[in-house]
């Protein structure tokens, strides 16, 4: 730690999103607005909070689409929202005006997990807090889900650390017996690895890798820890992934395209008995789509998104 006289020097700057020091505290420099539940104008999908956990305060936020079929059981999505573990939330603007659209647009339920946050809860508590909510949507106990949701039909998402998150509970599924997950969606995911792979860039790794182990500092392997890079030696095969159908998009500048590639091509290749499928989005960077949700490929994006939950439906 610093003393007082020592000034806390900072070690690691992302601008515009966190600072990190010497010491190990944080300043989280993103800081979008986090935005009330309820009815979105622009999709008419309502949306509430529900506390899951009063011990550790983890809560969700739902998303119910316009029912056009009241008798008509709509799939389930849990969604696990990115930010390297260290910023970002289930409430912020940038979540919340992501999932609306998304609620609307596939016509599903969504289960928007609030995780807690490293520093102050340093990893697996996200990993811990997403598979307690994926297994609280899983179970129907909430009113909306009880009634419109079919969680025969269960979906995961999640972009960046939030992509990270999906591999995980898929993982913990085959594990433990469940749920049984149709289809999972891995957007942008975070992955990394002390090895720097072709076409990927030096500064790209070493900075998953700083990032990952103050996330993480329990991490076994530093960025080599299977849940950061689950094509390291020694991690769990990936024939186990407990899904029926895969997507992972990938932005072809962004930093992480390559690891993302690597770990496509690693489960399309491996005994795992599911369906996998790549998007790449030409010229644009990391999770463009939330910066830039009104622009053509984001809306392709979603389309793909989209067409991958309703394949699956009954005729």
């Amino acid at each position: 730690m610093a003393s007082e006289t020592e000034p806390d020097a900072v070690v690691f700057e992302a601008p515009a999103h966190f600072r990190i020091y010497k010491s190990g505290k944080m300043d989280r420099l993103h800081r979008p607005p986090c935005l009330p539940a309820g009815v979105d104008e622009a999709t008419g999908v309502a949306s509430k909070d529900v506390v899951i956990d009063a011990g550790t305060g983890l809560s969700v936020r739902l998303y119910l689409p316009k029912i056009q079929e009241p008798s008509k059981k709509l799939p389930v999505l849990v969604f696990f929202h990115g930010g390297g573990f260290l910023i970002e939330s289930a409430d912020s603007s940038t979540y919340h005006n992501y999932v609306n659209p998304l609620a609307a647009a596939a016509g599903v339920v969504v289960v928007s997990v609030d995780y807690r946050l490293a520093p102050e809860h340093p990893l697996p508590a996200a990993y811990d807090d997403s598979w307690a909510g994926l297994l609280w949507a899983a179970s129907a106990q909430d009113g909306w889900l009880a009634e419109h949701g079919d969680v025969s039909r269960l979906f995961i998402a999640g972009d960046s650390a939030g992509g990270n998150i999906v591999h995980d509970m898929l993982l913990r599924a085959a594990s433990n017996g469940g749920p049984r997950i149709e289809g999972a969606l891995l957007l942008h995911p975070w992955f990394g690895g002390s090895t720097v792979l072709e076409g990927e860039p030096p500064a790209a790794a070493a900075l998953t890798g700083m990032i990952w182990c103050y996330a993480c500092p329990g991490a076994s392997g530093g960025a080599d820890d299977p849940r950061m890079n689950p094509l390291a030696p020694g991690a769990p095969v990936l024939e186990k992934l407990a899904c029926e159908r895969m997507l992972v998009a990938a932005g072809q500048t962004d930093g992480l395209a390559a690891r993302d590639r690597a770990y496509y091509d690693a489960v399309a290749a491996s005994p795992w008995r599911g369906t996998a499928t790549w998007v790449e989005s030409e010229g644009e960077g990391h999770v463009f789509f939330l910066e830039k949700p009104e622009c053509d490929k984001a809306k392709q994006l979603m389309d793909r998104v989209v067409e991958f939950i309703s394949a699956g439906s009954p005729a």
